[in-house]
Protein backbone atom coordinates (compact mmCIF):
# COMPACT_ATOMS: atom_id res chain seq x y z
CA UNK A 1 0.00 0.00 0.00
CA UNK A 2 1.03 3.96 -0.30
CA UNK A 3 1.61 3.63 2.85
CA UNK A 4 3.80 0.61 3.27
CA UNK A 5 3.06 0.70 6.97
CA UNK A 6 2.00 -2.82 7.48
CA UNK A 7 5.18 -5.36 8.33
CA UNK A 8 4.86 -8.90 8.49
CA UNK A 9 5.39 -9.75 12.40
CA UNK A 10 6.62 -13.27 11.76
CA UNK A 11 9.96 -14.99 11.82
CA UNK A 12 11.23 -12.63 14.70
CA UNK A 13 13.58 -14.12 15.95
CA UNK A 14 12.70 -16.18 19.28
CA UNK A 15 9.25 -14.98 19.27
CA UNK A 16 7.39 -18.25 18.04
CA UNK A 17 9.60 -20.09 21.63
CA UNK A 18 7.91 -17.67 23.96
CA UNK A 19 5.10 -18.76 26.22
CA UNK A 20 2.88 -17.45 29.08
CA UNK A 21 0.44 -18.34 31.11
CA UNK A 22 -2.41 -15.53 32.76
CA UNK A 23 -1.79 -16.51 36.56
CA UNK A 24 -3.01 -14.42 39.77
CA UNK A 25 0.47 -13.12 40.15
CA UNK A 26 0.81 -10.86 36.81
CA UNK A 27 -2.68 -10.14 37.33
CA UNK A 28 -1.92 -8.14 40.71
CA UNK A 29 1.25 -6.79 39.45
CA UNK A 30 -0.68 -4.97 36.33
CA UNK A 31 -3.93 -4.00 38.45
CA UNK A 32 -1.15 -2.26 41.10
CA UNK A 33 0.98 -0.55 38.27
CA UNK A 34 -1.91 0.83 36.25
CA UNK A 35 -3.17 2.46 39.26
CA UNK A 36 -0.35 5.20 37.82
CA UNK A 37 -2.91 6.24 35.90
CA UNK A 38 -5.43 6.91 38.06
CA UNK A 39 -3.24 10.54 39.24
CA UNK A 40 -3.19 11.43 36.05
CA UNK A 41 -6.38 11.29 35.32
CA UNK A 42 -8.31 12.39 38.92
CA UNK A 43 -6.20 15.46 38.27
CA UNK A 44 -7.42 15.80 34.77
CA UNK A 45 -10.68 15.70 36.08
CA UNK A 46 -11.16 17.76 39.13
CA UNK A 47 -9.05 20.70 37.99
CA UNK A 48 -11.62 22.08 35.12
CA UNK A 49 -14.51 21.27 37.83
CA UNK A 50 -12.72 23.02 40.66
CA UNK A 51 -11.74 26.14 38.61
CA UNK A 52 -15.53 26.40 37.47
CA UNK A 53 -17.00 26.64 41.33
CA UNK A 54 -18.01 29.87 42.44
CA UNK A 55 -16.40 29.10 45.71
CA UNK A 56 -12.76 28.67 44.36
CA UNK A 57 -13.22 31.52 42.22
CA UNK A 58 -14.48 34.03 44.78
CA UNK A 59 -11.92 32.85 46.90
CA UNK A 60 -9.18 33.37 44.77
CA UNK A 61 -10.30 34.81 41.56
CA UNK A 62 -12.76 37.21 42.42
CA UNK A 63 -12.66 39.56 38.96
CA UNK A 64 -13.60 36.28 37.08
CA UNK A 65 -16.51 35.07 39.53
CA UNK A 66 -17.94 38.40 38.78
CA UNK A 67 -17.62 38.53 35.17
CA UNK A 68 -19.29 34.87 35.28
CA UNK A 69 -22.14 36.01 37.42
CA UNK A 70 -22.83 39.16 35.11
CA UNK A 71 -23.02 36.30 32.01
CA UNK A 72 -24.49 33.31 33.61
CA UNK A 73 -26.49 32.21 31.00
CA UNK A 74 -25.06 33.99 28.42
CA UNK A 75 -22.56 32.67 25.35
CA UNK A 76 -19.50 34.44 26.31
CA UNK A 77 -15.70 32.75 24.54
CA UNK A 78 -13.65 35.06 26.92
CA UNK A 79 -15.71 34.31 29.92
CA UNK A 80 -12.83 32.49 31.63
CA UNK A 81 -9.50 34.13 29.65
CA UNK A 82 -7.38 34.58 32.61
CA UNK A 83 -3.58 33.47 32.64
CA UNK A 84 -3.69 33.11 36.44
CA UNK A 85 -6.45 30.95 36.56
CA UNK A 86 -4.79 28.68 33.44
CA UNK A 87 -1.33 28.80 35.49
CA UNK A 88 -3.15 26.76 38.01
CA UNK A 89 -3.88 24.17 35.87
CA UNK A 90 -0.58 23.93 33.74
CA UNK A 91 1.79 24.50 36.39
CA UNK A 92 1.39 21.18 37.17
CA UNK A 93 2.55 19.98 33.57
CA UNK A 94 5.18 22.28 33.33
CA UNK A 95 6.13 20.70 36.65
CA UNK A 96 6.07 16.89 35.55
CA UNK A 97 8.11 17.61 32.17
CA UNK A 98 10.67 19.01 34.41
CA UNK A 99 10.72 15.84 36.48
CA UNK A 100 10.35 13.13 34.29
CA UNK A 101 14.74 13.59 33.65
CA UNK A 102 14.83 12.96 37.19
CA UNK A 103 12.59 10.27 36.83
CA UNK A 104 14.58 8.54 33.89
CA UNK A 105 17.69 8.14 36.19
CA UNK A 106 16.23 6.92 38.70
CA UNK A 107 13.53 3.96 36.38
CA UNK A 108 16.70 3.57 34.69
CA UNK A 109 18.90 2.76 37.82
CA UNK A 110 16.54 2.07 40.64
CA UNK A 111 13.87 0.60 38.62
CA UNK A 112 10.59 1.03 37.49
CA UNK A 113 8.72 0.20 40.90
CA UNK A 114 11.04 3.17 42.10
CA UNK A 115 9.91 5.84 39.96
CA UNK A 116 5.88 4.50 41.02
CA UNK A 117 6.50 4.93 44.63
CA UNK A 118 8.14 8.48 44.28
CA UNK A 119 5.61 9.92 42.32
CA UNK A 120 2.66 8.77 44.68
CA UNK A 121 4.54 10.12 47.78
CA UNK A 122 5.05 13.54 45.68
CA UNK A 123 1.07 13.37 44.60
CA UNK A 124 -0.12 12.72 48.16
CA UNK A 125 1.69 15.93 49.86
CA UNK A 126 0.48 17.88 46.47
CA UNK A 127 -2.89 16.94 47.24
CA UNK A 128 -2.41 18.05 50.88
CA UNK A 129 -0.90 21.29 50.28
CA UNK A 130 -4.12 22.13 47.42
CA UNK A 131 -6.55 21.10 49.99
CA UNK A 132 -4.80 23.23 52.48
CA UNK A 133 -4.64 26.39 50.66
CA UNK A 134 -5.20 29.78 51.37
CA UNK A 135 -3.52 31.67 48.45
CA UNK A 136 -2.42 31.21 44.84
CA UNK A 137 1.06 30.57 46.33
CA UNK A 138 0.35 27.55 47.87
CA UNK A 139 -1.81 26.24 45.13
CA UNK A 140 0.83 26.87 42.35
CA UNK A 141 3.31 24.99 45.07
CA UNK A 142 0.75 21.80 45.99
CA UNK A 143 0.12 21.78 41.69
CA UNK A 144 3.90 21.51 41.42
CA UNK A 145 4.58 18.55 43.98
CA UNK A 146 1.42 16.86 41.87
CA UNK A 147 3.11 17.22 38.43
CA UNK A 148 6.65 15.34 39.78
CA UNK A 149 4.23 12.73 41.01
CA UNK A 150 2.61 12.30 37.42
CA UNK A 151 5.85 13.00 35.52
CA UNK A 152 7.61 10.03 37.89
CA UNK A 153 4.55 7.76 37.43
CA UNK A 154 4.00 8.50 33.82
CA UNK A 155 7.41 7.66 33.42
CA UNK A 156 7.48 4.36 34.72
CA UNK A 157 3.83 2.86 34.50
CA UNK A 158 3.73 2.40 30.30
CA UNK A 159 6.68 1.07 30.73
CA UNK A 160 5.98 -1.51 33.43
CA UNK A 161 3.09 -2.77 31.95
CA UNK A 162 4.77 -3.19 28.21
CA UNK A 163 7.78 -5.10 29.68
CA UNK A 164 5.52 -7.21 32.13
CA UNK A 165 2.98 -8.27 29.41
CA UNK A 166 3.34 -10.92 26.92
CA UNK A 167 3.51 -9.80 23.29
CA UNK A 168 -0.06 -11.05 22.53
CA UNK A 169 -1.92 -9.02 25.24
CA UNK A 170 0.49 -6.21 25.81
CA UNK A 171 -1.82 -3.79 23.79
CA UNK A 172 -4.37 -4.70 25.98
CA UNK A 173 -2.75 -4.65 29.05
CA UNK A 174 -0.74 -1.38 28.33
CA UNK A 175 -4.24 0.26 28.09
CA UNK A 176 -4.79 -0.43 32.02
CA UNK A 177 -2.68 2.68 32.19
CA UNK A 178 -5.73 4.58 30.10
CA UNK A 179 -7.87 2.88 31.86
CA UNK A 180 -7.51 3.95 35.06
CA UNK A 181 -6.74 7.61 33.99
CA UNK A 182 -10.32 7.60 32.44
CA UNK A 183 -12.31 6.45 35.30
CA UNK A 184 -10.02 8.58 37.59
CA UNK A 185 -11.20 11.74 35.18
CA UNK A 186 -15.03 10.30 35.81
CA UNK A 187 -14.60 9.60 39.28
CA UNK A 188 -13.18 13.23 39.55
CA UNK A 189 -15.85 14.60 37.52
CA UNK A 190 -18.56 12.93 40.11
CA UNK A 191 -17.09 14.27 42.95
CA UNK A 192 -16.93 17.59 41.62
CA UNK A 193 -20.36 17.18 40.77
CA UNK A 194 -21.52 16.61 44.20
CA UNK A 195 -19.20 18.79 46.16
CA UNK A 196 -20.16 22.06 44.26
CA UNK A 197 -23.09 21.83 46.30
CA UNK A 198 -21.22 21.55 49.65
CA UNK A 199 -20.59 25.68 50.15
CA UNK A 200 -18.03 26.65 50.76
CA UNK A 201 -15.32 24.22 51.29
CA UNK A 202 -16.51 21.72 48.68
CA UNK A 203 -13.58 22.22 46.23
CA UNK A 204 -11.31 21.50 48.93
CA UNK A 205 -12.85 17.99 49.53
CA UNK A 206 -12.02 18.22 45.79
CA UNK A 207 -8.73 18.43 45.69
CA UNK A 208 -8.05 16.68 48.84
CA UNK A 209 -9.16 12.91 47.77
CA UNK A 210 -6.41 13.51 45.07
CA UNK A 211 -4.59 11.57 48.29
CA UNK A 212 -6.65 8.36 47.84
CA UNK A 213 -5.20 7.21 44.36
CA UNK A 214 -1.43 8.38 46.01
CA UNK A 215 -2.08 6.03 48.93
CA UNK A 216 -3.56 2.96 47.08
CA UNK A 217 -0.64 3.60 44.76
CA UNK A 218 2.12 3.71 47.23
CA UNK A 219 0.86 0.45 49.70
CA UNK A 220 0.20 -1.53 45.77
CA UNK A 221 4.14 -0.18 44.69
CA UNK A 222 5.21 -1.68 48.26
CA UNK A 223 4.37 -4.75 46.75
CA UNK A 224 4.73 -4.30 43.37
CA UNK A 225 7.33 -6.60 41.61
CA UNK A 226 10.08 -5.03 39.49
CA UNK A 227 10.15 -6.36 36.15
CA UNK A 228 12.74 -9.16 34.49
CA UNK A 229 13.72 -6.44 32.25
CA UNK A 230 14.50 -3.65 35.01
CA UNK A 231 16.18 -6.60 36.74
CA UNK A 232 18.51 -7.77 34.16
CA UNK A 233 19.40 -3.92 32.96
CA UNK A 234 20.90 -3.99 36.12
CA UNK A 235 22.98 -6.58 36.14
CA UNK A 236 20.53 -8.90 38.66
CA UNK A 237 20.46 -11.73 35.93
CA UNK A 238 19.06 -14.21 38.03
CA UNK A 239 16.32 -12.82 39.97
CA UNK A 240 15.45 -11.17 36.58
CA UNK A 241 15.00 -15.22 35.53
CA UNK A 242 13.34 -15.99 38.31
CA UNK A 243 11.24 -13.02 37.92
CA UNK A 244 10.16 -13.72 34.03
CA UNK A 245 8.85 -17.34 35.40
CA UNK A 246 7.01 -15.94 38.35
CA UNK A 247 5.26 -13.66 35.50
CA UNK A 248 5.05 -15.96 32.97
CA UNK A 249 3.85 -18.84 35.28
CA UNK A 250 5.96 -20.98 33.45
CA UNK A 251 9.68 -22.71 33.25
CA UNK A 252 9.98 -22.27 29.78
CA UNK A 253 11.31 -18.62 29.48
CA UNK A 254 14.61 -19.49 28.32
CA UNK A 255 14.07 -17.95 24.81
CA UNK A 256 12.53 -14.68 26.25
CA UNK A 257 15.11 -14.46 29.11
CA UNK A 258 17.84 -15.12 26.00
CA UNK A 259 16.43 -11.84 24.17
CA UNK A 260 15.94 -9.81 27.06
CA UNK A 261 19.90 -10.71 28.12
CA UNK A 262 21.11 -9.70 24.52
CA UNK A 263 19.40 -6.43 24.81
CA UNK A 264 20.45 -5.73 28.46
CA UNK A 265 23.82 -6.47 27.08
CA UNK A 266 23.01 -3.36 24.32
CA UNK A 267 21.79 -1.40 26.60
CA UNK A 268 24.79 -1.57 28.97
CA UNK A 269 27.11 -0.76 26.18
CA UNK A 270 25.47 2.50 25.76
CA UNK A 271 26.95 5.12 28.26
CA UNK A 272 24.31 7.88 27.42
CA UNK A 273 20.90 6.97 26.54
CA UNK A 274 19.99 10.24 26.04
CA UNK A 275 22.58 10.98 23.36
CA UNK A 276 21.71 7.53 21.83
CA UNK A 277 18.33 8.70 20.96
CA UNK A 278 19.77 10.79 18.13
CA UNK A 279 21.66 8.05 16.72
CA UNK A 280 20.27 6.98 13.23
CA UNK A 281 19.28 3.73 13.93
CA UNK A 282 17.17 4.83 16.69
CA UNK A 283 15.65 7.79 14.41
CA UNK A 284 12.26 5.55 14.22
CA UNK A 285 11.88 5.88 17.62
CA UNK A 286 12.67 9.77 18.25
CA UNK A 287 10.71 10.92 15.62
CA UNK A 288 7.47 8.57 16.01
CA UNK A 289 7.51 7.32 19.51
CA UNK A 290 9.58 10.61 21.56
CA UNK A 291 8.51 13.14 19.46
CA UNK A 292 5.31 12.93 16.91
CA UNK A 293 3.02 10.66 18.99
CA UNK A 294 3.09 12.63 22.56
CA UNK A 295 2.92 15.82 20.63
CA UNK A 296 0.21 15.02 18.47
CA UNK A 297 -1.69 13.54 21.39
CA UNK A 298 -2.07 16.59 22.92
CA UNK A 299 -2.83 18.21 19.71
CA UNK A 300 -6.06 16.56 18.97
CA UNK A 301 -7.97 18.54 21.31
CA UNK A 302 -9.39 16.21 23.63
CA UNK A 303 -7.41 17.03 26.80
CA UNK A 304 -8.60 20.86 26.19
CA UNK A 305 -12.20 20.01 26.38
CA UNK A 306 -11.00 17.42 29.85
CA UNK A 307 -9.27 20.43 31.10
CA UNK A 308 -11.72 22.50 30.97
CA UNK A 309 -15.36 20.92 29.94
CA UNK A 310 -17.56 22.61 32.83
CA UNK A 311 -15.92 26.37 31.88
CA UNK A 312 -15.96 25.72 28.09
CA UNK A 313 -19.87 24.03 28.75
CA UNK A 314 -20.54 27.24 31.23
CA UNK A 315 -18.75 29.28 28.51
CA UNK A 316 -21.13 27.39 25.60
CA UNK A 317 -24.06 29.24 27.60
CA UNK A 318 -24.86 26.50 30.36
CA UNK A 319 -25.51 26.68 33.77
CA UNK A 320 -22.82 25.46 36.57
CA UNK A 321 -24.43 22.57 37.10
CA UNK A 322 -25.68 21.46 33.92
CA UNK A 323 -21.73 22.33 32.72
CA UNK A 324 -20.27 19.60 35.64
CA UNK A 325 -23.41 17.12 34.42
CA UNK A 326 -22.28 17.19 30.89
CA UNK A 327 -18.28 17.02 31.36
CA UNK A 328 -19.65 13.58 33.71
CA UNK A 329 -21.58 12.45 30.15
CA UNK A 330 -17.87 13.27 28.28
CA UNK A 331 -15.80 11.43 31.02
CA UNK A 332 -17.62 8.31 30.93
CA UNK A 333 -17.43 8.49 27.05
CA UNK A 334 -13.88 8.17 28.17
CA UNK A 335 -14.39 4.97 30.15
CA UNK A 336 -16.47 3.61 27.73
CA UNK A 337 -13.76 4.14 24.82
CA UNK A 338 -10.69 2.64 26.68
CA UNK A 339 -13.13 -0.53 27.48
CA UNK A 340 -13.20 -0.80 23.51
CA UNK A 341 -9.64 -0.71 22.90
CA UNK A 342 -8.78 -2.75 25.25
CA UNK A 343 -11.00 -5.19 23.85
CA UNK A 344 -9.94 -5.12 19.96
CA UNK A 345 -6.51 -3.22 19.80
CA UNK A 346 -4.64 -6.86 19.64
CA UNK A 347 -6.89 -7.82 17.19
CA UNK A 348 -7.59 -5.17 15.14
CA UNK A 349 -3.57 -3.02 15.56
CA UNK A 350 -2.88 0.30 16.75
CA UNK A 351 -2.86 1.47 13.20
CA UNK A 352 -6.45 0.77 12.43
CA UNK A 353 -7.47 2.21 15.89
CA UNK A 354 -5.35 5.69 15.14
CA UNK A 355 -6.69 6.16 11.36
CA UNK A 356 -10.67 5.13 11.44
CA UNK A 357 -10.83 7.39 14.91
CA UNK A 358 -9.17 10.08 13.41
CA UNK A 359 -11.26 10.35 10.12
CA UNK A 360 -14.09 10.40 12.94
CA UNK A 361 -12.49 12.77 15.06
CA UNK A 362 -11.82 15.41 12.39
CA UNK A 363 -15.35 15.33 10.63
CA UNK A 364 -16.79 16.19 14.85
CA UNK A 365 -14.05 18.98 14.81
CA UNK A 366 -15.63 20.45 11.60
CA UNK A 367 -19.07 19.56 12.55
CA UNK A 368 -18.29 21.67 16.43
CA UNK A 369 -16.91 24.99 14.12
CA UNK A 370 -19.50 25.21 11.80
CA UNK A 371 -22.48 25.05 14.43
CA UNK A 372 -20.85 27.27 16.27
CA UNK A 373 -19.58 29.82 13.82
CA UNK A 374 -23.81 29.92 12.11
CA UNK A 375 -25.40 29.72 15.61
CA UNK A 376 -23.06 31.05 18.20
CA UNK A 377 -23.31 34.59 19.18
CA UNK A 378 -21.63 36.76 22.35
CA UNK A 379 -24.47 37.90 25.00
CA UNK A 380 -27.18 35.48 23.94
CA UNK A 381 -28.50 32.47 25.26
CA UNK A 382 -27.61 29.22 23.96
CA UNK A 383 -31.05 27.28 22.64
CA UNK A 384 -31.53 23.67 24.60
CA UNK A 385 -31.48 22.00 21.45
CA UNK A 386 -28.20 23.35 20.20
CA UNK A 387 -26.60 23.01 23.72
CA UNK A 388 -27.62 19.15 23.67
CA UNK A 389 -26.31 18.16 19.96
CA UNK A 390 -23.02 20.00 21.21
CA UNK A 391 -22.68 17.65 23.94
CA UNK A 392 -23.55 14.98 21.70
CA UNK A 393 -20.75 15.57 19.29
CA UNK A 394 -18.35 16.37 22.14
CA UNK A 395 -19.38 13.13 23.16
CA UNK A 396 -18.70 11.54 20.13
CA UNK A 397 -15.19 13.14 19.74
CA UNK A 398 -14.35 11.79 23.04
CA UNK A 399 -15.20 8.50 22.51
CA UNK A 400 -13.16 8.03 19.34
CA UNK A 401 -10.18 10.22 20.81
CA UNK A 402 -10.67 7.41 24.03
CA UNK A 403 -9.85 4.28 22.03
CA UNK A 404 -7.35 5.86 19.86
CA UNK A 405 -5.08 8.95 20.45
CA UNK A 406 -5.57 8.43 24.33
CA UNK A 407 -4.55 4.80 24.98
CA UNK A 408 -2.14 4.33 21.64
CA UNK A 409 -0.45 7.82 22.80
CA UNK A 410 1.12 5.92 25.22
CA UNK A 411 0.75 2.59 24.22
CA UNK A 412 2.88 2.41 21.03
CA UNK A 413 5.97 4.68 22.46
CA UNK A 414 6.81 2.00 25.22
CA UNK A 415 6.73 -0.30 22.95
CA UNK A 416 8.57 1.17 20.25
CA UNK A 417 12.58 1.82 22.15
CA UNK A 418 15.13 -0.92 22.81
CA UNK A 419 16.21 -1.26 25.77
CA UNK A 420 19.03 0.52 25.78
CA UNK A 421 17.10 3.47 25.08
CA UNK A 422 13.74 2.90 26.70
CA UNK A 423 14.03 4.76 30.21
CA UNK A 424 15.21 8.10 28.27
CA UNK A 425 12.60 7.21 25.43
CA UNK A 426 10.16 7.36 27.67
CA UNK A 427 11.17 9.98 29.74
CA UNK A 428 11.18 12.03 26.14
CA UNK A 429 7.52 10.83 25.78
CA UNK A 430 6.43 12.23 29.29
CA UNK A 431 8.64 15.52 29.08
CA UNK A 432 6.82 16.40 25.10
CA UNK A 433 3.75 15.03 26.32
CA UNK A 434 3.49 17.07 29.40
CA UNK A 435 5.02 20.16 27.39
CA UNK A 436 2.08 20.18 25.07
CA UNK A 437 -0.43 19.00 27.82
CA UNK A 438 1.26 22.51 29.68
CA UNK A 439 1.02 24.59 26.42
CA UNK A 440 -2.64 23.72 25.49
CA UNK A 441 -4.04 24.31 29.28
CA UNK A 442 -2.17 27.20 28.99
CA UNK A 443 -3.35 28.48 25.77
CA UNK A 444 -6.73 26.78 25.16
CA UNK A 445 -8.66 29.57 27.07
CA UNK A 446 -6.98 32.58 25.43
CA UNK A 447 -6.93 30.92 22.03
CA UNK A 448 -11.19 30.39 22.65
CA UNK A 449 -11.83 34.00 23.41
CA UNK A 450 -9.44 35.44 20.62
CA UNK A 451 -10.05 32.39 18.17
CA UNK A 452 -13.47 31.68 18.70
CA UNK A 453 -15.06 28.60 16.56
CA UNK A 454 -11.69 28.77 14.83
CA UNK A 455 -9.48 26.87 17.29
CA UNK A 456 -11.83 24.11 16.58
CA UNK A 457 -11.11 24.17 12.49
CA UNK A 458 -7.51 24.61 13.52
CA UNK A 459 -7.35 21.38 15.95
CA UNK A 460 -9.42 20.07 12.90
CA UNK A 461 -6.11 20.69 10.61
CA UNK A 462 -3.92 18.99 13.11
CA UNK A 463 -5.75 15.55 13.43
CA UNK A 464 -5.33 15.55 9.98
CA UNK A 465 -1.46 15.95 10.06
CA UNK A 466 -1.46 13.71 12.72
CA UNK A 467 -3.50 11.05 10.90
CA UNK A 468 -1.48 11.49 7.65
CA UNK A 469 2.13 10.66 9.51
CA UNK A 470 0.72 7.63 11.39
CA UNK A 471 -0.34 6.33 8.04
CA UNK A 472 2.92 6.85 6.27
CA UNK A 473 5.46 6.17 9.29
CA UNK A 474 3.71 4.09 11.66
CA UNK A 475 4.31 -0.28 10.79
CA UNK A 476 2.15 -2.14 12.73
CA UNK A 477 3.18 -3.36 16.13
CA UNK A 478 1.01 -6.00 17.70
CA UNK A 479 2.01 -9.10 19.20
CA UNK A 480 5.27 -8.10 18.01
CA UNK A 481 7.50 -9.24 21.22
CA UNK A 482 8.85 -6.13 23.07
CA UNK A 483 12.65 -6.73 22.43
CA UNK A 484 12.29 -7.61 18.31
CA UNK A 485 10.01 -4.29 17.48
CA UNK A 486 13.49 -2.73 16.27
CA UNK A 487 13.17 -5.90 13.27
CA UNK A 488 10.21 -3.76 11.79
CA UNK A 489 12.02 -0.79 11.06
CA UNK A 490 14.52 -2.87 9.19
CA UNK A 491 11.44 -3.86 6.72
CA UNK A 492 9.65 -0.13 6.17
CA UNK A 493 9.36 1.24 3.27
CA UNK A 494 10.69 4.63 4.57
CA UNK A 495 12.68 3.37 7.69
CA UNK A 496 14.61 0.57 6.29
CA UNK A 497 16.70 3.52 4.41
CA UNK A 498 17.63 4.96 7.29
CA UNK A 499 18.67 2.17 10.12
CA UNK A 500 19.43 -0.12 7.17
CA UNK A 501 19.74 -3.72 8.09
CA UNK A 502 20.82 -3.37 12.12
CA UNK A 503 24.01 -5.12 11.47
CA UNK A 504 25.63 -2.24 13.80
CA UNK A 505 23.08 -2.11 16.37
CA UNK A 506 24.82 -3.19 19.09
CA UNK A 507 27.58 -1.07 18.54
CA UNK A 508 27.57 2.70 19.32
CA UNK A 509 27.54 4.48 16.34
CA UNK A 510 26.75 7.52 14.11
CA UNK A 511 24.10 9.65 14.27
Amino acid sequence: MAGGGFTDAGNLKRAHLYEYRITPYFIFACIVAALGGSLFGYDLGVSGGVTSMDDFLIEFFPKIYRRKQKHLLETDYCKYDNQILTLFTSSLYFAGLVSTFGASYVTRTKGRRASILVGAVSFFFGAILNAAAVNIGMLIIGRILLGVGIGFGNQAVPLYLSETAPAKIRGAVNQLFQLTTCLGILIATLINYGTDKIHPWGWRLSLGLATVPAILMFIGGYFLPETPNSLVEQGKLDEGKKALIKIRGTQNVDAEFTDLVEASEAARAVKHPFRNLLQRKNRPQLVIGALGIPAFQQLTGNNSILFYAPVMFQSLGFGSGAALYSSVITSAMLVLAALISMAFVDRFGRRAFFLEAGSEMFCYMVIVAITLALKFGEGQELPKGLGIFLVIIICLFVLAYGRSWGPLGWLVPSEIFPLETRSAGQSMVVCVNLFFTALIAQCFLASLCHLKYGIFLLFAGLILIMSSFIFFLLPETKQVPIEEVYLLWQRHWFWKNIVGDGSERKLEGNP
